[in-house]
């Protein structure tokens, strides 16, 4: 009994109450970093603009990620560590030698249940909530923490940079575009978000990676006007037009003089025509260069968000694409680009069978060549990659590095693809079968 005593002394009521705290500290430790990382910045905006003090400092502190988490790592391995020193000089009182092997099992079962797993399940399950209580006590450890975190970080990127790798102070942890476009793609699998909404904002925040020249309209499908046509010629073609903006060339079709506008024609015509004592001759000493508006050209690299500003500074709608030896290569209008975020538009001009993409019976696709990848993904669901070509065409001649004939079969990126028509050197029909079963 005496020695009974001797072990369950102060000492030992003690040193087991500091192991609890400690492993209550630890369990902090681990919970807020969970919270913090796990946290939406979204949700903690919204909250912190309600008025919420702790999503607002939740936020401050996770502004540098590399502060935090040293912070927070540096904190809970001292509790771990300090906690299962204890551990093992208090046992070592009572089973002598063999406490190092039973310290070390009952500390690891003791911080992985009550330090690990519960206060992380916790955290995951009410992050933003656990993140706003923790917030506080986390910024005073940081704070307090700050000179050691500062050498660890220096001795850190010290050795990465012996090893040649860079470190980027202002890099974040997760990139708030591929955050949101992740999200989408699985609230889609899980049937959360539909098709049309994720296509929308995946288009949106695509803007910035496509060029002008992935969706502009090719310069040999460019309906233009001859400058040197007779003037009511020119009126009939602009009235049949289905688009009310046209190029004007000079002499050649590389030769852009301007970019006619059917009101501004139809209104010169009148007042001319109206104004004349001799109507039938008063359009001869007409000149088309006097109506047309300056030409708006953009180079090919243009990307399409920078694009979609230039036209809303400039109040402009069309413009004429070229590359870097200032050759014509095709034209973009705004939109070609709202129409790759909310999809086709059309009006009661547009053709109603011009459909780019048709899915036979049989499981086949009947695709125009000239159909972008990026479409043809979108309408199908499918994954064929657009890093080497823009169009379903220009995948088969960058594949087959060759231009196919009618009638010649390539089977690659999970399709068999069957040439179907053509016309000179463009590839104007193919038509598509999975090698795999499609939904």
């Amino acid at each position: 009994m005496e020695n009974a005593s001797l072990l369950f002394d102060n000492e030992f009521w003690i040193s087991v109450s500091a192991i609890a705290g400690l492993l209550v500290l630890s369990g902090f430790f681990s919970g807020s970093e969970t919270a913090l990382t796990a946290a939406s910045r979204g949700k903690l905006r919204a909250q912190a603009d309600k008025g919420s003090r702790g999503a607002q400092r939740a936020l401050d502190v996770t502004e540098d990620s590399e502060r935090l988490i040293g912070s927070v790592l540096l904190g809970n391995n001292l509790v771990n560590i300090l906690a299962t020193s204890l551990a093992t000089a208090l046992l070592g009182r009572m089973f002598g030698e063999s406490a190092v092997v039973l310290a070390t099992l009952v500390m690891t079962v003791l911080v992985l249940i009550f330090a690990e797993v519960l206060p992380k399940t916790y955290a995951i399950t009410n992050a933003e909530r656990a993140a706003s209580l923790a917030s506080r006590p986390i910024q005073v450890v940081t704070l307090t923490l700050s000179p050691v975190v500062t050498a660890v970080r220096w001795v850190v990127r010290a050795f990465l940079w012996l090893f040649g790798v860079k470190t980027d102070p202002d890099t974040n942890v997760l990139a708030v575009r591929e955050e949101i476009a992740g999200a989408l793609k699985i609230g889609h699998s899980e049937g959360i978000v539909e098709k049309e909404d994720r296509d929308r904002i995946l288009g949106a925040l695509d803007l910035a990676d496509r060029t002008v020249d992935e969706i502009m309209l090719h310069r040999s499908d460019i309906e233009m006007v001859d400058a040197d046509e007779d003037p009511m010629r020119i009126l009939d073609q602009c009235m049949e037009s289905n688009h009310t903006r046209l190029p004007v060339y000079k002499e050649n079709k590389e030769n852009i003089i301007g970019v006619l506008h059917a009101k501004d024609l139809a209104r010169t015509i009148h007042r001319i025509v109206s104004s004349s004592k001799q109507p039938k001759t008063a359009l001869r000493k007409f000149d088309i260069s006097e109506v047309a508006k300056k030409p708006y050209f953009v180079p090919n690299t243009t990307a399409l968000d920078d694009q979609m500003r230039q036209f809303l500074r400039l109040h402009a709608h069309f413009a004429l694409v070229v590359d870097e030896y200032g050759s014509l290569l095709g034209l973009i209008t705004l939109e070609d680009i709202l129409e790759e975020i909310v999809g086709e538009i059309t009006d009661e001009f547009d053709e109603a069978d011009d459909s780019s993409l048709e899915r036979t019976a049989d499981g086949h696709f009947m695709v125009e060549g000239g159909m972008t990848i990026r479409d043809f993904n979108r309408a199908t669901e499918c994954n064929l990659p657009d890093d080497e070509a823009n169009t379903v065409a220009g995948l088969v001649i960058h594949e087959s590095q060759m231009i196919p004939t009618v009638g010649q079969v390539f089977s690659f990126h999970g399709f068999r693809f069957e040439v179907m028509e053509r016309e000179g050197n463009r590839i104007t029909e193919l038509k598509m079968r999975p090698l795999t079963i499609l939904p």
